[in-house]
């Protein structure tokens, strides 16, 4: 056992030599794994369960001193001890004790508030950790990377952080962890983890701290507890001022009650109610790595959002080929990645039917093996193939890092590697030529180098060797403007001609846009064939790699939309959100999914656009979009819906377009080159299934599944959260609110020796704020989400004190206030006789100073007897109303008798529990209890309820409403021009 009873747990066998002196046999021998199938799960857990997380010593660790110096070293707190010093220094030790033990309790409560959401916090920031893709049980799978263990099979891509290799730099075979893995790709056998590793080994002499930063709602506390502190002293001075400065006991314990009113000591709960709703949102597949994201997603106006894998199921499925002077033809079978199928080919036919087919928003139907769909075109096999289609099987298969096989524990096909190259993949199975046939016998082509796909090109390459013939082929594939800028030559069946780009285009670009308008993302694909050079083919430079290429075809492959993605993009135009599709695909095919979910109208066309200019910005190239200057941008009558053949660089754009207009952005992505738009976004949300390393650490949200409607779920929690927090403080500050000014309008009440009487003692007003207000503001703090909260416009950037919520908490505050006061003087003048006599306002019973002979202690007593029952009447009428008003705060605008009564059970059973601990204290002793007051006290619950229906009538009449007109959001989402149709 280690420090604290923590087990030191065994560290892994040492080599026999260092690991970068051994060969990969060696390694796998000493490591005891697979080097292509990896660990088994079962063997994987059982490593992590003998040799512990791969995390550094110390690593994340929550402070709990730090945490417990914040509870202690704050304005509320200060306000409390002084309260506390001042009472015992004019010895009413009541008072005093009382308020230590407040004190305590408020510390050591908001101590496990804010130490249990740390470790929250810290939990949910682990699970957004970089990841790794390993190898286990012949599949690959992301893992976190705390739980990558000594044998797993690691996948390297770029955008993956590993480790710093100096001053190992000479140790050529190795890898360290917390290196950024800027190109290419590559594969390896974990050697050590945690400590083990070369950084855990610096990290040995290094100290680790955990300091957690503030977020603005915890800054904007802090100011609000300071400002509420100077107020305090105001206040007190105001005491002292009125008693001129004549400080004895009565006036101090009477600065002090001012002093405690002004605290709402509840405030402590708020990290409590941001970490259980980050738990929630994490439980609904959102890890929130900054709280600053919570705040700011009730604030989004503009979702900027990928295409693939998030509004998509990123299930790529190959469909259709299309090759110049052949025609199209048909791939069917299953979908994912068992490769069971046919190809048939249909000359001019996109599908087999009879007539040629254009442009349509329908999505394309995966052809079946049924007899009807075989009898429409030629089967197509490994006998009758045609020159041009086998090439391009072979760009399929080896311009390629994707494997699919087989599981060994199931017969079930699954994918390693980037979705779009599975796809082909499986086509290429399916034409018979898969990667594994033609790196075998007879063909045995083998990879001398590799063109990793490049974001700005928009295409990668590889050069082949085909050891029988010695010759070399280079594959290329990319999006087809980048690809056909490559090209000099095209193939045509057989032969291979000179590309005459002015005729061909147009021929090209008419069949992509059939492909494209099915909603399929087209690629093509082209080739050379190599001859003797004068420089070394694996030392060329990509430049002349994929020059002088011959240009094959199309491949069109189908990602079918999450079904849960147009219902996501129709709940955001009903809550006043814009969203917009940032794309690497071809326009049309961006466009026409655009249309199946919902972002853009089913009726747009880009004939409709070229014909009407006020529609025609709505779906644009990256190229086009990025020649705009920023003056021409700003001009637009909207920003586009949709960017095609998007670039790193336009989403940075498109952000500081959506910026100057005063938008709130979130801005989805998953690659190393998004890491600038996600840290420019207000909001940037990163992809946990396919995303980077780099990407996930630049961004405030992780989505564990990668969905689109994910994000939308995220601002519907986003917004409950926030507008929870906004009812938890306007409960807690207008009940400081009534108890301020019940106490400052009670300095007229003076007593014979014309000291003021106090309306509430300190003890009253210590058990309000944390009996009576506490647990029913935490009730809100819960609240769930109204039906319509995704129908109210996005949130301005004033925060949590908008000018509403200021107007509410003061008059709701007065009335409250105003109503204890006016029952505390039918007390004293009504039923009682209005003599205040002197000393009431201490915890003990009055009497008369030693050798006071002219003092009468009985008379003292039944003069003060009256002030208690007062006072025991104020308190109890605002206890009444506190806990009422906890049900009025629910809602801004709706009336009480709208909001069931038990849905929110804690609310219910604080309001219930307030009542039936704040009857006792009615009763106790110096107080003599109250009888017919109990009438004031219901009559004046009744009044304050009819004045706030009355004010709330008034906003729902007077103020812009809140939420938005069906009709608003639908020309939101689409132009005028549109639904003019």
């Amino acid at each position: 056992m280690g420090l604290f009873g923590k087990k030191t747990l065994p560290t892994p066998p040492a080599p026999p030599a260092p690991y970068h002196t051994l060969s990969i046999n060696q390694v796998v021998e000493h490591t005891k794994t697979d080097p292509d199938d990896g660990l088994t799960t079962r063997e994987a857990a059982h490593r992590l369960d003998l040799y512990g997380f791969n995390e550094l010593s110390g690593q994340g660790n929550v402070s709990a001193l730090s945490v417990l110096f914040r509870q202690v070293a704050n304005a509320l707190m200060l306000v409390l001890v002084i309260a506390m010093i001042i009472s015992f220094v004019f010895e009413d030790y009541v008072e005093g004790g009382v308020i230590a033990f407040v004190a305590v309790s408020n510390a050591l409560i908001g101590f496990a508030q804010e130490y249990r959401a740390e470790k929250t916090m810290e939990s949910l920031r682990r699970m957004a950790s970089p990841t790794t893709r390993v190898i286990r049980g012949d599949s690959l799978i992301s893992v976190s990377t705390r739980d990558v263990v000594v044998g797993d099979v690691i996948v390297f891509e770029e955008g993956d952080v590993i480790e710093h290799e100096k001053p190992l730099g000479d140790r050529v075979n190795m890898v360290f962890s917390s290196t950024t893995v800027t190109k290419g790709r590559g594969k390896g056998i974990a050697v050590n983890t945690a400590m083990g590793t070369e950084i855990g080994k610096i990290a040995k002499t290094l100290a680790s701290t955990s300091v957690a930063s503030r977020t603005p709602l915890q800054k904007r506390m802090d100011m609000l507890a300071y400002a509420l502190f100077g107020v305090s002293i105001i206040l007190a001075i105001i005491v002292f001022s009125v008693n001129k400065w004549k400080v004895n006991d009565d006036v101090a314990i009477y600065a002090i009650s001012v002093a405690i009113a002004v605290i709402p000591e509840g405030l402590v709960a708020i990290t409590l109610t941001m970490a259980l709703g980050v738990r929630q949102m994490a439980k609904n597949n959102a890890i929130v790595r900054k709280l600053n994201a919570l705040e700011a997603l009730g604030s989004v106006t503009n979702i900027c959002s990928d295409k693939t894998g998030t509004l998509t199921q990123s299930k790529m499925i190959a469909t259709n080929v299309w090759l110049p002077g052949d025609g199209f033809y048909g791939i069917s079978g299953r979908k994912g990645f068992n490769p069971e199928g046919n190809i048939y080919r249909y000359g001019e036919s996109v599908d087999g039917s009879s007539e040629k087919a254009e442009g349509t928003s329908e999505t394309i139907e995966i052809v079946e093996t049924s007899e009807e769909k075989q009898s429409k075109g030629e089967e197509v096999t490994l006998d009758n193939m045609r020159y041009a289609f086998r090439r391009l099987v072979q760009a399929s298969a080896l311009c390629n890092m994707a494997v699919i096989r087989k599981g060994k524990a199931n017969d079930e096909w699954h994918g390693i590697g980037d979705p779009t190259e599975s796809a082909l993949q499986v086509f290429a199975h399916k034409a018979g030529l898969p990667k594994p046939v033609l790196t075998a016998e007879p063909f045995k082509f083998t990879i001398v180098s590799e063109y990793q796909f490049d974001t700005v090109l928009k295409r990668m390459s590889v050069v082949c060797r085909e050891l029988d013939t010695d010759t070399h082929y280079v594959f290329l594939k990319g999006a087809t403007e980048s690809v056909l800028s490559q090209c000099t030559k095209i193939q045509l069946g057989d032969t291979i001609a000179n590309l005459d780009l002015e005729s061909f285009k147009p021929e090209l670009y008419a069949q992509l846009e059939i492909l494209a308008n099915r909603g399929l993302r087209v690629l093509s694909l082209a080739y050379r064939q190599v001859t003797k050079t004068d420089v070394e083919i694996s030392k060329w430079t990509r430049d002349r790699a994929e020059s002088e290429m011959i240009y094959l075809g199309l491949v069109g492959i189908y990602d079918p939309p999450r079904p849960e993605s147009k219902i996501a993009v129709q709940r955001c135009f009903g809550a006043g959100i814009e969203v917009h599709m940032l794309t690497g695909d071809h326009p049309s095919t961006a466009a026409a999914i655009a249309k199946e979910i919902g972002i853009l109208s089913p009726l747009w066309s880009f004939e409709l656009a070229a014909e009407r200019k006020s529609s025609s910005l709505l779906v644009m190239n990256a190229t086009q979009f990025d020649a705009l200057s920023d003056d021409e941008i700003d001009k637009l009558n909207e920003l586009p819906k949709v960017i095609a053949r998007c670039s790193p660089d336009t989403k940075v754009k498109m952000i500081d377009a959506l910026h100057r207009r005063n938008k709130y952005v979130a801005m989805t992505g998953d690659g190393v080159n998004d890491s600038p738009s996600l840290k420019k976004a207000d909001i940037g949300i990163a992809m946990g299934l396919g995303g980077s390393d780099v990407a996930k650490q630049a961004s405030d949200i992780v989505l564990t599944d990668d969905n689109f409607a994910t994000i939308v779920n995220a601002i519907s929690e986003g917004r409950r959260i926030f507008s929870n927090i906004q009812k938890f403080i306007l409960h807690l500050l207008s009940g400081n609110v009534s108890e301020i000014v019940s106490l400052i309008i009670g300095l007229s009440f003076l007593d014979n020796a014309g000291v003021a009487i106090n309306p509430m003692s300190p003890l009253q007003i210590l058990f309000l704020n944390m009996v009576t207000s506490s647990p029913p503001a935490m009730g809100l703090g819960i609240e769930r989400a109204s039906n319509d909260i995704m129908n109210y416009p996005p949130r301005t950037k004033g925060g949590l004190f908008s000018w509403e919520v200021i107007a509410d908490t003061i008059y709701y505050g007065v009335v409250a206030g105003g109503l204890t006061l006016v029952n505390f003087s039918i007390v004293l003048y009504g039923e009682g006789d209005g003599n205040l006599g002197e000393r009431c306002n201490s915890s003990s019973e009055p009497s008369c100073e030693q050798g006071d002979t002219s003092c009468n202690a009985d008379e003292l007593k039944i003069a003060c007897h009256l002030v208690y029952r007062a006072r025991a009447a104020s308190f109890a009428t605002l206890t009444c109303i506190l806990l009422i008003h906890a049900y009025n705060c629910r809602s801004l605008r709706d009336p009480i008798w709208s909001m069931k009564l038990y849905d929110n059970k804690l609310l219910f059973w604080s309001v219930l529990g307030g009542f039936l601990t704040a009857i006792p204290t009615f009763y106790i002793p110096g107080q003599l209890g109250i009888g017919y007051e109990w009438g004031l006290i219901f009559g004046a619950v009744i009044i304050f309820e009819i004045f706030v229906e009355v004010y709330k009538y008034i906003k729902r009449r007077k103020l812009a409403p809140l939420t938005l007109v069906g009709g608003e959001g639908l020309r939101k989402q689409y132009s005028v021009n549109e639904l003019d149709l």
